[in-house]
C-alpha cells in the first residue's frame, strides 16, 4: 500500500493542527495507516501540513523503513529517549515528553486523538499546554472500503476458513453414533478435538484462530459461548471461525450448523428460517441499501415463520444483528443492525442470522460479501447442509 492517508478535511472541521495515535500490535487503524506493527510502543502523528510522522525506537527504525508506508521515520533516539527516561525515572513519562517535543517542532498545538487513546499520554500533554480534541477515528470509515489488495487479503483467509470449517465438519460426520453419542475412534467426539482439527488446519494455511466456536445442544443457545465437552447426536452445533491471516492481518468469517442424526421439527423448523432469512438478507445487498432495512427484513422474515426476534424485545430467537463488516478487525464498520448506515460498494460484511432457544439449542449460518457495482458476490462458498 503506497499513497498518503489525507484526514486533512477532517482536521480543519475540528480545528486541529494535527491528529496521534499511539499504537500497540493490535491496533488495527494504526496498521491501516502506516502497514507496520510492532511489540514495542509506536505513534503515527499526521499533520495539517499535512505530514505523517512515524515514531518507532531505534530497534524497529530499519524493519519500519522495509515495511511501512511512512517515508518520514524518526525513533526516540533522536529525541534523547534515554536522558529523558534518566532525568524522569519513568517510561511513560520519558515517552511521553519525546511525543511533546516532536508535536512542538511541528507546530501542534491543537491535537486530535481517537477514543481508545491512552489516558495517560493524553493527560501528560495536557498538562504540557496541549488542546486534546476527541475525535472518532477518521480511519474506520477508509476501513470500510476495501481496497483490493484488501479484499484479495480476506480471500486468503477465508479460503483457509472453508478448509478449516469442511474439516471440522467431515470430522463430525464421520463420527458413529452410539446411545446418543457421538464417538470417534472409540472415544467420544468433544468440541475440543473439532477446534483441534480447525487449528491445524488453519496453521497449515497461514492462519490462526482465537475463540472458535463448536456449541452443542443447549450451549449452541448461547450465540458466543465457545462450546466445550462432548458433541452429541441429534443436536444443533454451530461452529463459527473468524481467523486472521498471519502474514496480512486481516480476518475472515463463517458460520455453519450441522446435526449428525435426526433433527426434530422444531429444530429442522429454526434451520430453514435462518437459511430463508439469510437469503433474503444477501439478495437485498447492493449499493445504497440501508443495513437497518436489511436487518428489519431478517426479522420479518423469522417472524413470519413463529420466531421472535430482538425487534420486539425477546430474549429468545433472534436476540442479536445481522452482520457487520469484517477487515482488520472482526467486528468493524459497517454494522448491519437497527442504524440506517448506506451500503458503500467495497464494504466485505458478513450475513448471519440466528436463532437461540434454550430447549432445542441454536442455529446460525453466516456467510460472508462484497459490495459490488450493483449487487454482491458472495466470498463464501461451501455449501450449507444441516443434516451431515
Amino acid at each position: 500500500m503506497t499513497g498518503r492517508m489525507d484526514i486533512t478535511d477532517l482536521l480543519a472541521r475540528h480545528k486541529a493542527d494535527g491528529f496521534m495515535i499511539v499504537g500497540n500490535v493490535d491496533n488495527a487503524d494504526f496498521y491501516y495507516a502506516t502497514n507496520f506493527f510492532a511489540s514495542d510502543k509506536y505513534t503515527y502523528i499526521q499533520t495539517s501540513g499535512p505530514k505523517e510522522i512515524l515514531v518507532v525506537s531505534e530497534m524497529e527504525k530499519g524493519r519500519a523503513k522495509l515495511e511501512s508506508r511512512i517515508a518520514d521515520i524518526r525513533t526516540l533516539q533522536d529525541y534523547n529517549y534515554a536522558e529523558k527516561l534518566k532525568q524522569r525515572g519513568d517510561s511513560y513519562q520519558a515517552y511521553t515528553d519525546c511525543i511533546a517535543e516532536i508535536l512542538q517542532k511541528e507546530g501542534i498545538r491543537k491535537l486530535g486523538i481517537p477514543r481508545d487513546f491512552p489516558y495517560h499520554i493524553a493527560q501528560s500533554l495536557k498538562e504540557g499546554g496541549f488542546t486534546i480534541i476527541d475525535m472518532e477515528s477518521p480511519f474506520r470509515k477508509l476501513r470500510s472500503i476495501k481496497r483490493e489488495d484488501e479484499v484479495e487479503h480476506i480471500r486468503y483467509a477465508q479460503k483457509a476458513c472453508e478448509k478449516a470449517m469442511a474439516a471440522a465438519i467431515d470430522l463430525i460426520h464421520r463420527s458413529e453414533m452410539i446411545d446418543g453419542k457421538l464417538l470417534f475412534r472409540g472415544f467420544e467426539l468433544t468440541a475440543d478435538d473439532v477446534r483441534r482439527e480447525i487449528d491445524l488446519v488453519l496453521l497449515d494455511s497461514g492462519c490462526e484462530a482465537v475463540g472458535t466456536i463448536v456449541a452443542c445442544g443447549q450451549q449452541a443457545a448461547n450465540p458466543h459461548w465457545e462450546g466445550e465437552g462432548p458433541l452429541k447426536a441429534n443436536e444443533p452445533i454451530v461452529i463459527d471461525i473468524f481467523p486472521r491471516s498471519k502474514k496480512y492481518r486481516y480476518f475472515a468469517d463463517m458460520s455453519r450448523t450441522v446435526l449428525k442424526g435426526e433433527a426434530s421439527p422444531e429444530l429442522q423448523n429454526m434451520y430453514d428460517a435462518v437459511l430463508a432469512a439469510q437469503k433474503e438478507a444477501i439478495d437485498m445487498i447492493k449499493p445504497g441499501v440501508l443495513c437497518s432495512d436489511i436487518h428489519n427484513r431478517v426479522c420479518d422474515v423469522l417472524e413470519s415463520h413463529g420466531f421472535k426476534t430482538m425487534r420486539d424485545g425477546s430474549k429468545v430467537g433472534f436476540i442479536h444483528s445481522t452482520g457487520h463488516g469484517i477487515g482488520l478487525e472482526i467486528h468493524e464498520a459497517p454494522f448491519v443492525g437497527t442504524q440506517a448506515i448506506s451500503l458503500e460498494k467495497g464494504n466485505v460484511i458478513a450475513i448471519e442470522p440466528g436463532l437461540y432457544y434454550p430447549d432445542h439449542g441454536g442455529i446460525r449460518i453466516e456467510d460472508m460479501l462484497l459490495v459490488t457495482e450493483d449487487g454482491c458476490e458472495n466470498l463464501t462458498s461451501l455449501e450449507k447442509r444441516f443434516l451431515i
